[in-house]
């Protein structure tokens, strides 16, 4: 039997002494042993702040987002042997996928997510710089830097994979060391990930340790410069949030816990629509995969009462064709829970939920159904309960059976809807399966502020869906009230968790090159050299041209009329436009001014510039008569160079004026850049 280890300050430590024996959920064999007696919590946190944490802030995001490209790529060489050790978590193929796939599949998702919506850089810039004084010489920027502590990642059975990877892949960005605790029934299967992960010597050392077992002191070595994220029940997590150093230290803290989410039938949805069928479906998936042990699954189906009972039977039929067994043989599609304890602890809560439901199917009872149940085995079959009066009822509201359950709910109406959904207490999930959109629309104002996603499924996004309880990267993964009041994910949303956002005040000059941008404002360098003759490498933060003038006539805007097709009256029709409370007569097109200022900018030689690629940000501000002449001044703003790539993104701030020095129009260029 295998011992499982912590990897701790560089080393693999086995705990002292005996520890707890995991067992397979098929079969009840030994596993694993498992303890942290002996650790050193003090040490490694320590280690964290002091090897791990400056390695990492050395790097960029670009460059972290980088290495977790080729984390990602190392982990899928070994994905056979994640399968294989999944197999005695009770876990079919299908459900090891959500876990291991998904998980190296958030490493990729956040790697892309980086490059594409964060610098290559140290600072993440919130927002655009706030003006602070008349003359523009004081200003405020608001920027995101990396915490110095260590995240603690304290994470649930039943994904050791992904759980403990979408939280690695959003602090890893931020650039904070990790120390992840998965939860003891499963942790087998992370520690093999994890030496995986140590052995490719891809992260920085100290980025990423292990703790198999009790989190002992751990939470006494907390500060400020911290953050711990739960996964696991409410009862748990809300110790950990009282606990005395994390409240004195105002230590940042993330749960995810019970959540009895809510899958809502439209009224319009009846036996025979596409809607009907997704949702019969969609109920059955979320009770068998990872058989129902999923924090996202599916607890309560609200559905209208007139169809309450063509629901059910469309479940039980859809339920006794479940193939339950040993998730390595053939036809297998549901397999065990984590643990027989869990199946203890579920037909407990059923019994609880039953006091004011009744069972309307127990797959254990279908004669019909085929089984495998090993009495060594975690194994239990679906059960589908039905509560009539949903809204006096609070069993089905308050208690989640953590396992193949769901129990349908009937409405009356919109408003009976809403108000069922609601007594969940704040959920992670809910979807409402309708093509009706007014309907949804309803779900979405009467039911959104207790949800942390929102589902709308119907025939149009059926073959694209990723489904209720599918969490994604780019979203936001919790949920208010007894969902914990936490969020995970979300793209850059996570990984600012892990910073901290800090509001800087000075001068244009200073704060643009404390933040590598510049700032209108701002020390303006121009040079002999036009920009546009400058690599990548040769470009600064400043570098500027005043371009020379340009006088717009009545027939340059006649022609741009004439040439694009754009007759609108404003440019063509005198007294039409003096009609206008904006203009004074005739006015050059928008885009006319755009085309005419990169006229005046653009050095056309073939050289380091080799593509625009976009504007952003552009507004009209004062109407241009014919003429009027134009001037641009034209600075480079941003440098985000491509760590893979021979070249890199330029921004450059373009200000477009007339000879009133008045601001004709403003807008952001976006090139593409060569390297030296």
């Amino acid at each position: 039997m295998q011992q499982l280890k912590s990897y701790s300050c560089g080393e693999w430590v086995a705990g002292e002494g005996g520890g707890l024996t995991l067992c397979s959920a098929i079969d009840g064999s030994a596993v694993a042993e498992i303890s942290s007696k002996g650790l050193d919590f003090r040490a490694m946190v320590e280690y964290a702040r002091s090897v791990g944490g400056p390695a990492l802030r050395l790097l960029t995001f670009h460059q972290r987002a980088m290495t977790l490209k080729e984390l990602a790529l190392v982990l899928m060489q070994h994905k056979e042997e994640f399968y294989r050790l999944s197999r005695a978590t009770g876990a079919t193929r299908n459900d090891s996928w959500i876990d291991i796939e998904g998980g190296i599949g958030t490493l990729f998702a956040y790697s892309s997510k980086c490059r594409r919506e964060m610098p290559n850089g140290h600072l993440y810039i919130d927002g655009e710089p706030e003006l602070l004084s008349r003359n523009g010489t004081f200003m405020g920027q608001h920027v995101y830097t990396p915490l110095q502590g260590v995240a603690v990642h304290i994470n649930a059975f039943n994904f050791p994979c992904w759980g403990m990877l979408e939280k690695l892949a959003p602090t890893f960005i931020a650039g904070v060391p990790s120390i992840v605790k998965p939860a003891s029934q499963t942790a087998y299967l992370t520690e093999l990930m994890v030496r995986r992960i140590i052995e490719s010597g891809i992260l920085p050392e100290g980025s990423l340790q292990l703790i198999c077992g009790s989190v002992g002191d751990l939470l006494d070595h907390m500060t400020c410069q911290d953050a711990v994220t739960f996964t696991g029940s409410a009862t748990t997590g809300l110790r950990l949030r009282r606990h005395p150093v994390m409240m004195r230290n105002s230590v940042r803290f993330t749960m995810e816990a019970d959540s009895l989410n809510a899958s809502i039938l439209g009224p319009d949805a009846l036996p025979g629509t596409p809607e009907f069928d997704l949702y019969i479906e969609e109920v059955t998936r979320e009770m068998t995969v990872k058989c129902g042990q999923k924090c996202t699954a599916i607890r309560r189906a609200i559905v209208p009462r007139a169809i309450a009972g063509d629901v059910i039977e469309a479940l039980r039929r859809r339920l006794g064709k479940v193939i339950i067994g040993d998730p390595g043989r053939e036809g297998v599609t549901m397999g065990a829970l984590a643990s027989k304890d869990q199946c203890d602890e579920v037909r407990q809560r059923i019994a609880e939920i039953a006091r004011s439901s009744e069972i309307v199917y127990d797959g254990a009872d279908d004669p019909g159904l085929p089984q495998d149940l090993s009495d060594q085995g975690a194994f239990m079959a679906p059960v589908l309960l039905y509560c009539d009066r949903p809204l006096k009822s609070r069993d089905v509201h308050d208690v989640e059976a953590f396992g193949p359950v769901c129990t349908v709910a009937p409405y009356d109406d919109t408003a009976q809807a809403i108000a069922i959904a609601k007594l969940g207490q704040g959920s992670l999930v809910s979807s409402v399966f309708t093509y009706d959109d007014a309907f949804a629309r309803a779900m979405v104002l009467g039911i959104g502020a207790w949800h942390g996603r929102l589902l709308i499924g119907n025939r149009d996004c059926a073959s694209e869906s990723t489904g209720h309880g599918s969490p994604l990267p780019a979203l936001i993964h919790g949920g208010p009230g007894r969902a914990g009041g936490g969020q995970e994910m979300g793209g850059v949303r996570g990984v600012l968790h892990y910073m901290q956002c800090t509001a800087l005040q000075g001068s244009p000059t200073t704060l643009s090159n404390v933040t590598g941008k510049w700032m209108r404002g701002a020390q303006r360098l121009e040079r002999e050299v036009h920009p546009f003759r400058k690599t990548i490498d040769e470009l600064e933060i400043g570098d500027s041209i005043v371009t020379g003038r340009r006088k717009v006539s009545l027939e340059d805007i006649e022609h741009f009329a004439e040439f694009s097709g754009d007759r609108f009256y404003a440019h063509m029709d005198e007294a039409a436009a003096k009609a206008n409370p904006f203009f004074e007569g005739r006015v050059a097109h928008g885009y006319f001014i755009v085309s005419a200022a990169a006229g005046l900018f653009v050095d056309p030689a073939p050289g380091p510039v080799l593509a625009n690629y976009g504007l952003e940000n552009l507004r009209f501000l004062t109407p241009l008569n014919p003429g009027d002449e134009i001037q641009v001044q034209f600075t480079c703003k941003q440098i985000t160079p491509r760590e893979t790539e021979d070249y890199g993104e330029v921004r450059w701030d373009t200000q477009v004026m007339n000879q009133h020095g008045e601001l004709v129009a403003a807008y952001d260029v976006l090139t593409l850049v060569a390297k030296g």
